[in-house]
């Protein structure tokens, strides 16, 4: 076992779902799991699998189908970058580029300091914002390398979203 998931304690989350609810309990109770931890480590998955009586591939087809699931730990801030094609009509290809190098990251990793998580994503459904992203629940618009730069500064210098 890694030092992460010898931390991770899922036993208050299991008891919440009882064991005869089997198949019909493994999407909320992933989703409190990787609410309560920030991610799904394997072990954790094992013990639901026992848990519910379910095979553990199950659980993994489950868990590889939703990108809303991940498997290593991510950052406290999640930025979704829209690539839609209003998006990229507007100049995201060097939004998404900037962000990346200010980062050091590429789409589904996750900084060293684990205070950033990269997602790139089709859409977010903001069209008349392009070229946005999103980080957390909070949309930024009408982006260009410099906006993202200051707006990525203010989260470092305040790392709690608010």
């Amino acid at each position: 076992m890694n030092d992460i998931a010898e931390s991770i304690d899922i036993s208050a989350i299991l008891a919440r779902y009882p064991a005869e609810d089997g198949q019909s309990a493994l999407m909320p109770l992933l989703q409190d799991i990787q609410d309560t931890h920030g991610f799904l480590p394997i072990e954790a998955l094992e013990q639901v699998a026992e848990h519910l009586n379910v095979p553990l591939a199950n659980i993994h087809g489950v868990v590889s189908f939703y990108a809303q699931f991940s498997l290593t730990p991510r950052g406290r801030h999640i930025i979704k970058a829209c690539m839609g094609t209003a998006c990229h009509i507007r100049g995201q290809a060097a939004v998404l580029e900037e962000i990346q190098t200010l980062l050091g990251i590429r789409d589904r990793e996750t900084t060293p300091d684990r205070l950033f998580t990269l997602e790139v994503v089709r859409c977010l459904g903001t069209c008349f914002l392009a070229p946005v992203i999103m980080i957390g629940e909070k949309y930024f618009g009408a982006l260009s390398p410099a906006k993202v730069r200051k707006i990525l500064a203010g989260y470092r210098e305040s790392p709690v979203e608010g």
